[in-house]
Formats: structure tokens, sequence, C-alpha cells
């Protein structure tokens, strides 16, 4: 049986390493994203079929780029429409012969994966049209699974996916990217994987409060792009952020699935293996002498943390060091509400929540339960229990995670007791 499983786990994990590479290899040369993304979906559904039984191929990116093109010829004999397009799609449908090139298709073993991400993570789609999309096409999963992995109806996923492929089809394909538009759009890919891992690693609703298929995707989605661009410091960083983060997932939970807040858990459960790797690329990033953005600066105050074998070991000033340069490089009132659990923990909780006193005018903020419950346990630190009551409440009512409502609800019993 654990051979079975074994098998099945290198299906799967070779079909989505390949699924983005043949994807653009296809929209390399024919430009037509949802003809191509739908037949790649088959090629995939045949390999999940096939694969089991017959083995994986020694090229499973070329089997995939053979069965997706046949579609593509099949959809295309099928479409009276296209006529134009049949030249094409008999020489792709000829079994055993090579998918004639278009003339400026490049290197048959050229890796367009990067543009390909850069066109799910389009700056006219929504944030959660993007991370669908980026799921769906880069990641290889299915509408069915996205719609698991982010809580989300499958029909909701569906037509998340089918309007992203329309607005993709009005703006056109612009291939290849570069200059301006590979700096915005390379932010915006980066945001979108941090939003996907930051859903699995503090999941906003329902029972669970980590939800490792969607971090092990985010992780290695950003895997595929730090191979692209191994030396752009914000990809390291954002890598080294969720490798950071990601170590200290053993001891997030008690058995019942409650938080368990980073100041109580259990550090000899933290992985050093992963942590290594992490503290090594943000090491590399720092010291490359480039350019130093939030998610370098964000891994290294992860790094800082997770190299404290106790929570009296942190060295808290020089994390509050890096919180004030993160929020002159990114600042955000997220930031501004970490900085100020830092600033409690070296100048006392007064000072901190004197940080917090502006952000109770930004409704955001006052809609979150991250704010009010921060603010409960620095009132907690200073000694107003009754009023950290109230924020504990107030977190416990917004929050829709029931992790957290459990956490909120014993800490607010703590204090009555």
């Amino acid at each position: 049986m654990r051979t079975q499983v074994e098998a099945d786990s290198r299906i799967v994990e070779a079909v989505r390493e390949a699924a983005p590479q043949v994807l653009s290899t296809l929209l390399a040369r024919y430009r037509q994203f949802e003809a191509c993304e739908d037949a790649v979906q088959e090629a995939l559904l045949a390999a999940t079929v096939q694969w089991p039984e017959q083995g994986i191929p020694d090229n499973p990116r070329a089997w995939l780029i053979t069965v997706a093109s046949r579609r593509l010829a099949d959809q295309w004999h099928s479409d009276q429409a296209r006529r134009r397009r049949e030249a094409t799609a008999v020489a792709l449908d000829a079994p055993g012969e090579r998918v004639a090139p278009a003339p400026d298709e490049g290197p048959p073993d050229r890796d367009d994966s990067l543009m390909l991400l850069f066109l799910c993570c389009h700056p006219d789609l929504s944030p959660a049209s993007q991370m669908a999309l980026t799921l769906r096409a880069f990641g290889g999963l299915t509408t069915a699974e996205i719609a698991r992995a982010l809580l989300t109806p499958e029909a909701t996923v569906a037509q998340r996916i089918s309007r992203a492929k329309q607005r993709i089809r009005s703006a056109g394909i612009q291939y290849p990217v570069s200059g301006e538009m590979y700096t915005s759009r390379l932010q915006v890919v980066l945001h979108v994987l941090y939003l996907i891992f930051n859903e699995g690693y503090a999941s906003t609703s329902g029972p669970d409060l980590v939800r490792g298929e969607l971090t092990r995707e985010a992780m290695r989605l950003t895997r595929t792009v730090h191979r692209l661009l191994p030396d752009d410091g914000e990809v390291s960083g954002l890598l080294a952020l969720m490798l950071l983060t990601d170590a200290r997932s053993p001891s997030r939970t008690a058995p019942d699935g409650t938080l368990i807040p980073l100041a109580e858990q259990d550090r000899s459960r933290w992985s050093q293996q992963v942590i290594g790797e992490g503290v090594a690329l943000i090491t590399r990033a720092l010291g490359s002498g480039g350019p130093i953005g939030q998610y370098q600066l964000q891994a290294a105050i992860a790094a800082v943390h997770a190299e404290a074998p106790r929570l009296q070991d942190t060295d808290w000033r020089q994390i509050l060091a890096l919180y004030e340069l993160l929020e002159k490089t990114a600042s955000n009132p997220m930031i501004t509400l970490s900085r100020a659990v830092t600033v409690a923990m070296v100048r006392g909780p007064e000072e901190g929540l004197a940080m917090l006193a502006p952000l109770d005018g930004d409704k955001r903020m006052r809609d979150h339960h991250r704010f009010h419950a921060v603010r409960g346990h620095l009132l907690e630190m200073a000694g107003d229990l009754t009023a950290a009551r109230a924020s504990y409440a107030a977190a416990e009512r917004l929050t829709s995670s029931e992790p957290e409502q459990r956490y909120l609800a014993r800490r607010t019993a703590r204090l009555d007791s």
C-alpha cells in the first residue's frame, strides 16, 4: 500500500512540475490562453489515468505537450470557424510527428514558465482571480482541488477562472514580458504567492488553522520562480520567509487544533532542517548587495525568531530595528501592528498600545480580529484585564477561524479565573 501511495505521490509531483512548462510552451506557439489551458488540463487528466498503469514517461513534459497538442488539434478540427488553423492541426495530429515550431517559438527546450505566471497574475484581475488562475494554470490543480483548498464553492472558483480567462483574452497575451511590465508584474506574482501561503498557514475561516495543501503548493510554486530567478533578492526572501514560517507548523496547534501562539510553542518541534535552508537563503540574499525589499526583511525577522532556542533568548531589539526598516519600505497597518508588539517587548506595553491608537481610525483594522487580539494581549501585559477581556471578545466575534475562536475564548477564560 505504501509503495502505491508513494507512486501516486510521484505522479502528482511530476504532473504539477511539468504543468506550467507545458502550458507556457503551447502559449508561446499559439497565444490562445483558454484553448491551450483546457488542452493542458485534459493532458494532465490523461496522465493521472495512464501513468499509474504505464509508468511515468522518461520525459513527462514532452509526453504532456504531445497529448495537449493533439487535444488542440481535435478541438480545432471540430471548429469550422477556425479552418485557417487546420493545416497546423493536421500536422499536430499526426502520430509520432514532432510539433512544428512557430517562427517565434524559440528553442524547443525554452522554459516560459515565468511568462505564464506573469500572465496568471495579470494586474487587471482581482486577487481572488489571480490566486485561482495561478493554482489552476501554473499549479496544475483542478477546479475542485482549488475550491477545497480555498474553502470556496466549486462553482465560484469556476466562475472566477472563466472570467479571468475572458479578461486575459480581451487584454491579449504579451510575450515576452520585459522592462517596466516585468518589474511591476513580478511584484504582483510574489504578492499572489504570499497570499496563497498565508491562507494556508493561517486560514481565515473554517475548522483548520493550517491547510498544508496550500502552504506546500505556495512553496513549490515559489521554488519554481526561484529556480527561474535565482539572483532576485525578493524571490529568495519570499521563499526564505515561507520556509522559516512553515518550520514552526508542527508546534502551532494543540491536539484539538487550537492555535498555540509563538510565545508558547515547543521550539524543539520546529524543523531545524527547514530553518537551516531558510536562514541560508536569506543570508545570501541580504549579502548580495542588491536592493532590500519587504520579503527579505520579513524573512530576516523570521530568522531571528527561528534562531532563538527559547523565547527569552529572542533579540527583540534587532527585530524592532528590522520592523522599523520594514515599515519605511512597505508601510501598512499590519506591519504597524506587528511593530507595536515588538515595541511592547522592548519598551513596555504602554508604548505598544500608544502605537495602536492611530489604527483606531482605520475601519479595516477596527473590523479585523487581529487588531483587537493584539490590543487585548498588550492590555493584558499592562495589567488592564477588564479592557483586555473586551478586546479578546471583540476579536473572537470578528474571526471566522474556529481554532482562533477557541484560542481567544481560552484567553478570556484565563483572565476570568
